[in-house]
């Protein structure tokens, strides 16, 4: 099948050959057809299968075929939720736009508020946003969605897990009944499912594939590593010339920082992305990391969603996720639009339980791997109470009042401090006395 077939607009079809595309993937040959038909959707597909362009095409198609209004109005509401994958829509969207006189903004927060309220309050046609700051210069007056034809609700189970449902149903109560809905997620739960009654009419539901299923083009792998030796287990693969463009996840922010601190120690050219970071500051990361200015680059679950880089080699899983939907998103990164990638996973003692339930959701097991050339008993480091502090139990500081064979019951001698801080002296008096 080719896009010819669609129903798409021909100055839509000359920006996607001049994107390279000649095919569409099965979430877009699926979709197209009934978008461009006007019907609202649910879109259920593999992470890296085309979904953006899978709704974009065709609402770019509809927008064409609109008379001309000399009044210019938003008639395209795309809600996504991080602000890296906002980028990247509205990338996508300008890429595809590029023969049409359309507009595009962006909403999101961690920058200046002016101009994207001059961007709302001209009408922009498209607006790609994320939920919270959308909704805060809504409250501002700043938006006029009266003559909006078009919403997309973009990795909706996501929006769910992070809270942002509150906000999405204020949104689009404020928005005209009369519209187009698009639901689209890799994956769909039931809550979400029952939501798409409220937001919805009749919708055509489209499944490509198995629902959450890891891309079959990602091969998978789990490394057995006790938790001190992973810092040193990923330097040593990544000696590894093959793993060219790779994307480690941590599961915390300060994890991150002290990886990527690590991997430049060894001279290993590396970024992070966090919500800790500015919006500069993420945008550079993924900037260099698509050039090849860094190779690695390391990142936390709340950016999964929203990196679409071409060419990922490798997903390093340097913590092991706790639920099944960060582990499809997160390998998703690589393997995508039918190209071939790995999937590396260190596991700990603590992460068996996680393994294993993933292993029965996919319904088949994981291959363990040793590493070659890799020293396990050579590669313990030297203890760092700074590192793993919590670890251990710290010395008791000379003079510091003993729990043992003391009271301070009323009447009893208090706790003598032989010259330490009163203060420590205080609160541990007050703690005994409860």
């Amino acid at each position: 099948m080719s896009f010819q077939v669609l129903g798409l607009d021909a100055k839509i079809l000359r920006a996607v050959s001049e994107a390279g595309y000649t095919e569409p993937t099965p979430i877009q040959s699926a979709a197209i057809p009934p978008i461009v038909a006007g019907h609202d959707l649910i879109g259920i597909a593999q992470t890296g299968t085309g979904k953006t362009a899978a709704f974009t095409l065709p609402i770019l198609t509809r927008l064409a075929a609109l008379p001309p209004n000399p009044r210019r109005c938003t008639k395209v509401l795309v809600i996504a939720p991080t602000r890296e994958l906002v980028v990247q829509i509205d990338e996508n969207i300008k890429a595809y736009a590029k023969h049409l006189p359309l507009t595009v903004a962006t909403v999101f927060g961690g920058v200046g508020e002016q101009p994207q309220i001059r961007a709302l309050r001209s009408g922009t046609d498209v607006v790609v946003a994320c939920p919270g700051r959308l909704l805060d210069l809504m409250g501002q007056r700043a938006a006029d969605f009266s003559q909006l034809k078009f919403l997309v609700l973009d990795e909706a189970d996501r929006m769910l897990d992070m809270g942002f449902l509150p906000s999405i149903r204020k949104i689009v109560q404020a928005l005209p009944k009369v519209r187009q809905t698009l639901m689209f997620s890799a994956t769909l739960s039931k809550e979400i499912e029952q939501l798409t009654h409220e937001f919805q009419r009749a919708p055509k539901i489209v499944q490509i594939g198995r629902r959450a299923n890891p891309a079959e083009t990602v091969t998978q792998f789990v490394y057995e590593v006790p938790k001190h030796l992973k810092p040193a287990l990923l330097q040593h693969l990544l000696q590894d010339p093959k793993m060219e463009m790779v994307l480690v996840f941590s599961r915390m922010k300060h994890a991150a920082d002290r990886v990527a601190r690590q991997l430049e120690q060894k001279g290993i050219r590396c970024a992070t992305l966090h919500s800790n970071r500015s919006q500069n500051q993420r945008l550079k990361a993924l900037k260099d990391f698509k050039s090849g200015a860094v190779r690695v680059l390391v990142a936390t679950d709340i950016a999964a969603r929203g990196i679409d880089v071409d060419g990922i080699s490798h997903v390093v899983n340097y913590d092991f996720p706790m639920h099944v939907e960060d582990y499809i998103h997160r390998i998703g990164r690589t393997g995508r639009a039918n190209q071939i990638g790995d999937a590396i996973s260190f596991v700990t003692n603590e992460d068996h339980g996680e393994l294993r339930a993933l292993e029965r959701f996919i319904g088949r097991g994981i291959v363990r791997k040793k590493a070659e050339g890799f020293n396990y008993a050579a590669a313990v480091p030297p203890y760092n109470p700074a590192e793993e502090g919590r670890h251990f139990s710290q010395p008791r500081q000379q003079g510091r009042p003993q729990r043992s064979g003391q009271s301070s019951r009323p009447g009893q001698p208090r706790p003598q401090s032989h010259g330490g801080d009163s203060r420590q002296e205080h609160s541990g008096r007050r703690r005994w006395g409860r």
